[in-house]
């Protein structure tokens, strides 16, 4: 690791960080005034923020499909009967599963979105980040912005949460990530919990030796692994050296003492996987060399709750 890093890391380190990152950014977090005062929630909008913030807090009803089977009430549901025949068919197994496949939802448009990330990352206006992530390419290209923020595709969303969804950020692939199995909902928090909707993007046909996407049936439903549920390593100033890691162990003891069976998403140019804020997620090893495996993210949180990230305990910046 060179000196630049580790004292990156060493400063990162500190909670303190992160709430002078949030002064800098007041503006934007202003707003969340407003939601921690109709939460009861008695803190600054600069402050960490993370789960243990909200226990004291009365019980908050969860996306309503976490609590009612779509199946049972597809038929008398004037929304659901709305959309178009594949899209129910696709989206009817939604309260069980966790998951949703829309085959060739943006067929139309792969190709162009990766000309696009092509040539900005050739121009120097989109940089990887974190090892192989393209953050917020959204901010530079119109298309991926109109893609992110699709009328059908937000509809298809805010009716699965319950709420109309806004577009937090877009994550672009060239080659498969190689993340263990996780939950979003460790990145991207709410309160009430439940209230993030995300959907993955196939911009190349794509088979398992590429690193292929892979998911858990039916795990949206186990509890919320949250920062009281895994040997964090943090504590009142500063946050764990591993404490992501610790919290990845954790959802492979998950995984083994449930039982859980793994799916791998081998999917088409433009099909789309429609995910659960907790569907437990990964990608696979890559086993061909020199592979790609092209895809673009979008998340979305639902309006009118808190965002924030529970392992750093920052509060999301829109």
């Amino acid at each position: 690791m060179s000196i630049s890093k580790y004292l990156s890391d060493f400063v990162r380190s500190f909670k303190i960080t992160y709430t002078i990152s949030n002064l800098f950014n007041y503006s934007k977090l202003k707003g969340n005034a407003m939601l921690y005062k109709k939460y009861g929630l008695k803190k600054s909008v600069i402050s960490p923020i993370s789960s243990k913030d909200f226990k004291q807090l009365p019980p908050q009803p969860q996306p309503w499909l976490d609590e009612k089977s779509l199946k049972d009430v597809s038929k008398a549901h004037a929304e659901f009967q709305s959309f178009p025949q594949n899209i129910q068919e696709s989206i009817i197994n939604w309260s069980e599963d966790g998951y949703a496949i829309l085959p060739g939802f943006f067929a139309k448009e792969a190709d162009e979105v990766n000309r696009v990330i092509k040539e900005k990352l050739k121009s120097g206006e989109l940089k990887f980040r974190y090892g192989n992530k393209i953050m917020f390419a959204l901010n530079q290209s119109e298309l991926i912005r109109r893609m992110g923020n699709d009328i059908l595709m937000t509809k298809i969303l805010s009716f699965l949460l319950g709420k109309e969804v806004k577009l937090f950020q877009s994550i672009n692939f060239i080659e498969g990530s190689k993340q263990r199995a996780h939950s979003d909902i460790v990145h991207m928090t709410t309160y009430p919990q439940g209230y993030l909707i995300a959907i993955w993007i196939a911009l190349e046909d794509i088979k398992e030796e590429q690193g292929a996407l892979f998911y858990y049936p039916g795990s949206h439903k186990l509890p919320y692994i949250l920062n009281d549920e895994f040997n964090s390593g943090s504590s009142y100033f500063r946050l764990g050296a591993n404490s992501y890691k610790a919290y990845e162990d954790r959802i492979e003891d998950e995984i083994k003492n449930k039982g859980l069976q793994k799916k791998v998403l081998e999917a088409k140019k433009g099909d789309v996987l429609i995910w659960h804020a907790n569907l437990l997620h990964g990608g696979s090893a890559i086993t061909k060399p020199g592979s790609t495996r092209k895809s673009m993210v979008f998340h979305y949180y639902a309006d009118g709750v808190i965002c924030y990230h529970e392992i750093t305990q920052r509060p999301a910046v829109f």
